[in-house]
């Protein structure tokens, strides 16, 4: 490594800024999951969209490839360098520029936590609704260049919905500010929409102008044991035809998804007795003060009609976060377990039934013994769908069989009009992956804005494309 290269470096955001030393390194260079460990030239922690931009063109002049990094929270190694990329870490572009709460927007830099976001939004008495479970560390910058969803995409959208506008340093280290806080602006292509979700390939997001909502005056929560998905499809109907875009996040949980959370996570109980094979977790929200006695007729209506099997509704926001944290520990929990095959996949939700049913019947056919989790964001058509080994010993083999679950569950999303990746990515889990389901013509559009965006595949090389 040329020690002229890294006294630039040095000298654009400061010596201690600049991390050189093995073990001050690892942690930047290992994925949450920890799947993927590679290397790098260094980390640099820039502190200003002006040090970013310097950072950027020192590395373009250069030669030297990049990878940029948030709270390093990805899923499918989309923020892990492989060998001898500069690592630029932008968790220090932390401030809350500015909100605007007449105009139900804040610009915030791409280094705040999506949990920073949601408290300035709510001391404004506003509403952030992107959540999802790593929102103390995953930042706004990494939200974006995956185009997360979470549990709330049923009434508010992903990540690009919530947007109105972006700062990005380009490949050449020039700064596009795109950070205009209007919901109709006609004048030409609408271009954030190429960073949002590109992981980090096309530019680097430096900081965004987001959309806020009326905060919810009221709230009620529900666990809800169904007799099956498609009983689960039907009672969202319901709920949706009773309460409207009231419904604010419908979560389906299968009895191994939650057995995991019972056996891994200190203090979680079952909230319903009989151990149900499939339950929901349902939340409304908004300022009507009758959501609860809503919810709680669809439910009785539901339950008499073998809609539903029993249900408990949330008295308190205790009881509520309790039961939303059964939720959200599922991820935490199955790391805990062990390895396991993950699938992120969607299809339209009229499909959801027929996916399980089929994927769980080819799996077992195949794979005997095979545990499958499968729990999600069932409201927008989002499975987090993952198989392993009960049996820690048996566990390996059936993980170097990755190839061939990929193909049994992959090749029936594609067919029921899914997506392999609904709200993670493609990083370096899926990028060959997906060239066997998406056409020839659409890759080679993604591969001409690569090139005329970063034409020398500088920025985050090996993902995505």
């Amino acid at each position: 490594m040329s020690a002229d290269f890294l006294d630039g470096l040095r000298a654009i955001v400061g010596a201690a800024k600049v991390l050189t030393e093995a073990a001050d390194v690892a942690a930047f260079c290992t994925d949450w999951r920890g799947r993927y460990t590679g290397g790098a030239r260094c980390v640099v922690l820039p502190g200003s969209t002006q040090e970013v931009a310097a950072l950027v063109r020192a590395c373009a002049e250069a030669g030297v490839a990049i990878v940029p990094q948030g709270g390093n929270t990805g899923l499918c190694g989309g923020a892990t360098p492989t060998g001898d990329e500069v690592v630029i870490v932008l968790t220090r572009l932390n401030r809350i520029r500015a909100i605007d709460p007449d105009n139900n927007s804040v610009t915030v830099e791409a280094g705040c936590t999506l949990r920073a976001v949601q408290e300035a939004a709510r001391e404004a008495d506003r509403l952030f609704p992107l959540s999802l479970a790593a929102e103390g560390s995953a930042t706004i910058g990494g939200n974006l260049s995956t185009n997360a969803g979470g549990v709330q995409v049923l009434r508010y959208g992903n990540a690009r919905e919530l947007t109105l506008g972006l700062e990005v340093v380009l490949a050449d280290g020039t700064v596009w500010n795109g950070l205009r806080g209007l919901r109709k602006d006609n004048t030409g292509y609408d271009l954030k929409h190429l960073f949002i979700g590109a992981e980090g390939t096309l530019g680097l997001i430096t900081a965004a102008t987001l959309k806020l909502f009326p905060r919810p005056r009221a709230r009620a929560t529900a666990w809800v044991a169904v007799p099956d998905p498609a009983a689960a499809v039907a009672l969202l109907g319901r709920l949706r035809a009773a309460a409207g875009d009231n419904v604010t996040a419908f979560e389906i949980v299968g009895r191994p998804a939650l057995e995991l959370v019972l056996r891994h996570i200190p203090g979680a109980r079952d909230p319903l007795s009989g151990k149900p094979d499939w339950q929901v977790l349902v939340e409304l929200s908004g300022a009507r003060a009758d959501l609860a006695a809503t919810l709680e007729s669809v439910l009785a209506d539901a339950v008499a009609d073998g809609q539903a099997a029993d249900a408990v509704v949330a008295a308190s926001e205790a009881q509520a976060l309790a039961l939303w944290a059964l939720r959200e520990n599922i991820s935490e929990a199955q790391k805990i377990e062990g390895v396991s095959i993950k699938h992120d996949i969607a299809v339209p939700v009229s499909r959801i039934a027929e996916f399980i049913a089929r994927a769980d019947a080819a799996l077992r056919a195949a794979f005997p013994a095979v545990r499958i989790v499968c729990f999600g964001h069932i409201g927008d058509g989002n499975l987090h769908y993952n198989q392993s080994k009960a049996d820690a010993e048996s566990n390996p083999d059936f993980i170097a069989r990755t190839g061939a679950v990929n193909r049994i569950v992959h090749d029936l999303v594609h067919e029921l009009g899914g997506s392999i990746s609904a709200e993670h990515g493609l990083g370096q889990l899926k990028r060959e992956e997906i060239l066997r389901y998406k056409s020839g013509t659409e890759m080679e559009l993604m591969r001409a804005v690569k090139r005329a965006l970063d034409p020398r595949g500088l920025l985050n090389p090996g993902k995505l494309l």
